[in-house]
């Protein structure tokens, strides 16, 4: 008994100062004061801009979810909206943070003119002789341009994902969620109606959660069991903020650009650089597809590759042993997904205290790579190939399949396993049966691509 309170208090004691320390995970334990508002990255960018020749006027009569959609409930339905319905006041900070617009009263123009009349009932009645000077007020400003658009999609789940593992009542496990806002901002003109520039942009809302779980019977009768975790989401307003503030960004620089409005030297002279990093931008968004995907050429025609491969025998003898051996080749993409590989290998076969020959070993594959536009891929592949020994040459076949992870742009680390299938029982030399020879192989190595083209620029 004695023994299973030390071991009841040994485990408990760190939980323990860990739920008293929860800090340790930025867990809140004590109520916040209200604090100004956090900024996105794209906050400095606008901020930063150089200065307008002349502000231009504005008017966003309306800027609002146009998706309609609620937010997803396990249980039941939710009415609350899955957009924040403030997307105008969003807009308009953004306007007046650029310096480059004077974003006048539109979204709640009413309320505007009732006070106007108000103040006019009021001056009128009260000011005797000196009504009509009185009662005048300064006229409102007129936009030269209206805003128009909106948040017009939220896609939920667009990638989901985790990692888990569970040994003996020990585990611990991690899940991601991303969904995806796309905005659209358009500038029209009010003199003649043209719409001057549409933008659009887009951004990910990430969620993730980590969790780890104890679970073990400490005696017939008593269990011990604990859990810890912390969930993470990304707050919906700052993704719509963020998308919101790239939109007028990209309005100004692509309006700029086009000499729709100037800065105050007249000329995009001080957006050189600005411009420049835009077109990139723009250059490689051409190429981006939906998810984390790569350009096309980052995966390129050839590829260079080598493994460390362990190898274990599949013979008549018992006690097979796991050797460590090497692969290396070159692969030729035919399409996207699909390549043709020559490659050359070592291996050794062994059995304990029993056989044992190394041998050069080669083989031609066809592999398939599913997402070859994705940094993080499953490939599968089969073909035939042959090994050399002094007494005669043996053939075989074989198939396999793996990950892989382009790490950068042209290097991979790929986790591979193979079965190969031979053709003949005399592998370790020795003839038993109908069942013919056959090997495992583990492997883990790296790819290099060479790119087929570069990008222009």
């Amino acid at each position: 008994m004695k023994t299973h309170n030390l071991l009841k208090l040994a485990f408990l004691t760190p939980l323990l100062l860990l739920f008293q320390h929860c800090t340790l995970f930025n867990l809140p334990t004590n109520s916040e004061k209200s604090t100004l508002g956090e900024i996105t990255p794209y906050t400095p960018e606008i901020k930063n801009l150089p200065a307008p020749k002349e502000k231009i006027v504005v008017g966003v009569y309306k800027f609002r979810d146009q998706t309609g959609q609620y937010k997803a409930a396990e249980n039941g339905a939710s009415w609350s909206t899955a957009i924040p319905q403030g997307t105008t006041t969003i807009l308009l900070k953004a306007l007046e943070d650029s310096r480059w617009f004077t974003p006048i009263e539109r979204e709640n123009i009413g309320n505007l003119l009732n006070e106007r009349q108000i103040i006019r009932s009021t001056r009128k009645e009260y000011s005797g002789n000196d009504a009509t000077e009185s009662s005048m007020l300064p006229p409102l400003l007129f936009a030269g341009v209206i805003l128009e658009g909106g948040v017009i999609s939220y896609d939920t789940n667009v990638m989901t994902g985790g990692i888990g593992a569970r040994y003996f009542g020990l585990g611990a496990g991690a899940q991601y969620r991303q969904d995806r806002i796309t905005v659209y901002l358009r500038a029209v003109s009010t003199s003649t109606g043209e719409i001057l520039k549409t933008v659009y942009t887009s951004k990910t809302i990430l969620s993730t959660s980590i969790n780890g779980n104890f679970f073990r019977f400490i005696d017939a009768e008593r269990l011990l069991e604990s859990d810890v975790g912390i969930t993470q989401n990304e707050p919906v307003h700052l993704a719509v903020t963020e998308a919101i503030e790239k939109a007028v960004l990209s309005l100004i620089v692509e309006g700029v650009r086009d000499n729709l409005w100037a800065n105050k030297q007249k000329s995009p002279g001080d957006f050189k650089e600005i411009i420049a990093n835009y077109k990139s931008e723009e250059k490689l968004n051409d190429q981006r597809l939906i998810g984390n995907k790569f350009p096309n050429s980052d995966r390129g025609k050839f590829a260079l590759f080598a493994y460390a491969e362990g190898f274990k025998i599949k013979g008549d003898y018992v006690d097979a042993k796991m050797t460590l051996g090497g692969k290396a080749g070159i692969k030729y993409f035919l399409t996207d997904n699909l390549n043709a590989e020559v490659n050359f290998n070592a291996v050794t076969m062994e059995n304990k205290d029993i056989f044992k020959k190394s041998v050069m070993m080669s083989e031609i594959n066809l592999e398939y790579l599913f997402l070859s536009k994705y940094k993080f891929s499953p490939f599968i592949y089969a073909g035939g190939g042959s090994f050399f020994s002094p007494d005669k040459t043996r053939y075989k076949a074989q198939f396999g399949g793996g990950l892989e992870y382009l790490a950068t742009k042209n290097l991979a680390i790929r986790v591979v396993s193979q079965y190969d299938f031979g053709f003949d029982d005399d592998w370790d030399d020795y003839i038993n049966g109908s069942q013919k020879d056959q090997g495992v192989r583990i492997g883990l190595g790296l790819n290099y691509y060479f790119s087929s083209k570069k990008i222009k620029n």
